[in-house]
């Protein structure tokens, strides 16, 4: 073998041991992103009101027992954390550490929950989920709106369950399902709305709604994020994704689109790391 045959071996493991790593880093190390969101429905008492917000968990651990996920919410003092499904994945379901995680960040704060497609393929294992995260006090939300108090004044979050649930066997189109459900839990005088729904791709539907913030995920930033354009892939929406990660605002409706923390069918991803959002909601007036 040449020299120059064992110089081009050596840069060719090098470079691939360097993409390696870096790949392997950006899997394993979660990003901070905060937003803050102003509206003239906020009452006054939620002015700095925050909201931890974590999607598409899928099973993922970041340290042992979720310690690095766990301390970073810890460290960020959320009012209420919100979750938005697919905190386990149908391909590799473990239940255990998804309710070993919310029983430590219950501690933290309030957590609000719903579901997302993955939780609906599993069948009885959802139903093991379910039960598990109501005995530790996880606020679940299928088609359901509650108000959240801060000293005298009240916000209301309303939760959606996924509607992969629904349109199994089913002449309703997803879409059809989440107007249908949206509508009956909107259409009252109100003050600012939380709606939590797992998919981005019906941004229309809650902006005809009125919902002041949405948070979702679902999309996982779209995988392989390129700069200057953004997600390659993302789940209902195809390529090129409208909705793949971050801030999006239309007719007062704003919503915020988390790129998730685990990873599904594609175990990896490019130049999008794992992420939590931390939200601070401020009174417009």
């Amino acid at each position: 073998m040449t020299k120059k045959i064992v110089c081009t071996i050596v840069v060719a493991l090098l470079i691939i041991a360097t993409v390696s790593g870096i790949l392997i880093y950006e899997d394993k190390n979660i990003e901070i992103n905060k937003y803050d969101v102003t509206s003239n429905a906020l009452p006054t008492e939620f002015d700095g009101y925050r909201i931890a917000h974590i999607s598409d968990l899928h099973n993922a651990v970041f340290g042992k027992d979720n310690s690095e996920l766990i301390d970073i919410l810890k460290i960020a003092e959320p009012d209420i954390i919100a979750i938005t499904g697919d905190i386990i994945d149908s391909r590799r379901t473990d239940v255990d550490i998804s309710l070993a995680f919310v029983k430590e960040i219950k501690k933290i704060a309030p957590c609000y929950y719903v579901t997302g497609n993955h939780e609906a393929r599993v069948g009885n294992e959802y139903a093991v989920l379910k039960d598990g995260m109501i005995r530790e006090g996880v606020v679940i939300l299928e088609n359901d709106v509650l108000t959240v108090g801060c000293e005298n004044a009240y916000i209301e979050v309303i939760g959606l369950e996924d509607p992969t649930f629904s349109v199994s066997g089913s002449t309703e189109t997803e879409a059809e399902v989440v107007a249908d459900k949206l509508r009956k839990l909107t259409g009252s005088e109100k003050d600012f709305t939380l709606l939590l729904s797992h998919k981005p791709e019906f941004f229309d539907i809650y902006v005809e709604n009125g919902i002041d913030l949405v948070l979702s995920g679902h999309t996982h930033g779209g995988q392989f994020i390129i700069p200057f354009i953004g997600g390659l892939i993302a789940p209902g929406q195809g390529f090129f994704p409208e909705f793949d990660s971050g801030f999006f605002e239309k007719e007062g409706t704003k919503m915020i689109v988390s790129r998730g923390l685990g990873n599904s069918i594609i175990p990896l991803r490019v130049n999008n790391r794992p992420e939590v959002i931390l939200i601070e909601l401020h009174c417009g007036y």
